[in-house]
């Protein structure tokens, strides 16, 4: 295994080893496809206390590593695991990450998340300058990593160790930023000439997340149309003005769908498994998703609708809630997989027992579920209000259970939206509940013509999201940034 890698990961979670959305499959995914393309790579996480009682091969290859400013008597222990010939180091301290959740409760953030995510980032430039060679490039995910960039700028100036590493902060979500009181950024360990306007400050407050794109060698985010919504104020979360000074170090690259998990073809979790040349696995799939959510059998023959996600208003659950008494009255079934808001999940929760056998939801998220949702359902639903990438309507293209969706982000960049030419799912806009239903009238009016649905779905089907071609494009900036990966 290549303990110096050339690409260094620093991440919050990484499927398989820990996961709350998006984020960590994109972890569990990107860097493989790195790897089968030749570049060396490693990757940086916080070791969760779950992790102790999993089954995953994990050992501890470096005891008290220390963190320093601002305390310099703390440390941490460096656990180790083979990713399919990856190594994945785990920055380990009990007080920190032995939590039931990673980020939050339902009761809100965590109080000391601005503590805990600084001495992540600063264990993790400490191992990384204990590996005998720095890292060409390192990249780092979302607020919980984004002081990394911010580290490296301004140690390059003073350890030479640095002097040829670049650094890239990847966007996955504008609107988790880090933002906490002035305070923490003199707990930080970073120079006060960190600390104006371009930098970590942001109205008073110290901003991780903006601090990581202001020091950044390069910035960049998850789908090329997000990327351009980011700049204008309806999408910035207040970060379009230094987003738009970084504008020519800003580069959008679409996720890709880690098609070895998500394939009807060889789907584990499915009941029986399909393709486009033959679909009566999907068949039997509906069929054993209406006996596990007990919906009425009688409705096996008119359309199932699906929602799996965050139960939050950014994914737009209460455009879902306001029209599900009318999707009722078009005869159809609705199932439902997520949690988030304690808002929302209640209403459900009683919307279910209004509709019993018609309208199916299920607190919580788990995998084998998610993927039998997708397998089982005709029509899959993402209202979302911005959506930076979305990997679930990827899933759903290739399920072929075909999506109705936002016109944002990364959902304009991945669904051909009907009636266009090669239309793979319906695009609403505006981004409201009347909208929303007359989009999915169009797509029951469109399943009752069987011809023309089959002929969608096999085009949705045959959409490749691989990530082969992200890691592509990624190995193309790093080596514009000059890091010069040398591959073949």
């Amino acid at each position: 295994m290549d303990y110096r890698p050339q690409v260094l990961f620093v991440t919050s979670e990484m499927y398989p080893y820990s996961k709350t959305g998006g984020l960590a499959d994109v972890m569990g995914a990107l860097p493989l496809s790195l790897s089968r393309l030749g570049v060396s790579v490693g990757v940086i996480t916080p070791f969760y206390g779950r992790l102790a009682s999993s089954d995953y091969p994990l050992r501890l290859i470096y005891e008290d590593c220390p963190v320093g400013y601002p305390w310099p008597d703390t440390t941490a222990d460096i656990f180790l695991s083979d990713y399919h010939g990856l190594p994945v180091y785990f920055i380990a301290r009990g007080e920190y990450f032995d939590r039931r959740f990673l980020y939050c409760t339902h009761k809100g953030d965590y109080f000391d998340n601005c503590e805990r995510f600084i001495f992540f980032c600063r264990a993790t430039m400490e191992w990384a300058r204990r590996l005998s060679k720095p890292p060409t490039v390192i990249h780092a995910h979302d607020w919980h990593a984004a002081l990394v960039p911010a580290y490296l700028h301004f140690l390059r100036k003073v350890d030479p160790f640095w002097e040829q590493t670049k650094s890239v902060v990847t966007i996955h979500n504008l609107a988790f930023q880090g933002r906490f009181a002035f305070r923490l950024f003199l707990e930080s360990g970073l120079p006060h000439t960190a600390w104006h306007s371009d930098g970590a400050e942001f109205y008073g407050d110290f901003n991780l997340l903006k601090c990581g794109i202001s020091f950044a060698d390069l910035v960049t985010t998850v789908s090329p149309s997000y990327a351009k919504e980011i700049l204008t104020p309806e999408f910035g979360c207040g970060l379009e003005g230094i987003l738009r000074r970084r504008a020519a170090d800003l580069k959008g690259i679409l996720n890709g769908a880690d098609y070895q998990v998500w394939d009807p073809k060889q789907d584990k979790f499915l009941p029986g498994t399909y393709s486009l040349e033959l679909l009566t696995g999907k068949r039997r799939c509906k069929e054993s998703l209406f006996q596990e959510l007990g919906l009425d059998p009688r409705m096996l023959t008119r359309p199932l609708l699906g929602f799996v996600g965050r139960l939050r208003q950014q994914k737009g659950i209460d455009l879902l809630l306001e029209i599900i008494p009318k999707l009722m009255q078009r005869n159809v079934c609705v199932v439902i997989l997520g949690e988030g808001d304690l808002q929302f999940e209640a209403l459900l929760l009683e919307m279910m027992e209004n509709y019993p056998g018609r309208l199916s939801t299920r607190i919580g998220y788990t995998e084998d579920l998610a993927h039998r949702i997708q397998a089982g359902v005709d029509v899959f639903l993402m209202p979302s209000r911005y959506e930076p990438c979305g990997l679930t309507q990827m899933y759903s293209l290739r399920y072929g259970s075909l999506p109705v969706a936002s016109a944002v982000g990364g959902l304009l960049d991945t669904i051909v939206g009907h009636p266009q030419d090669k239309s793979t799912g319906f695009i609403f806009k505006p981004i409201q509940a009347e909208a929303f239903l007359e989009c999915i009238d169009q797509a029951l009016a469109l399943w009752n013509d069987k011809e023309k649905w089959r002929a969608m779905q096999v085009r949705a089907m045959r959409m490749d999201f691989s990530w082969a071609k992200a890691a592509e494009q990624y190995i193309q900036i790093y080596n514009d940034q000059g890091s010069n990966l040398s591959l073949i």
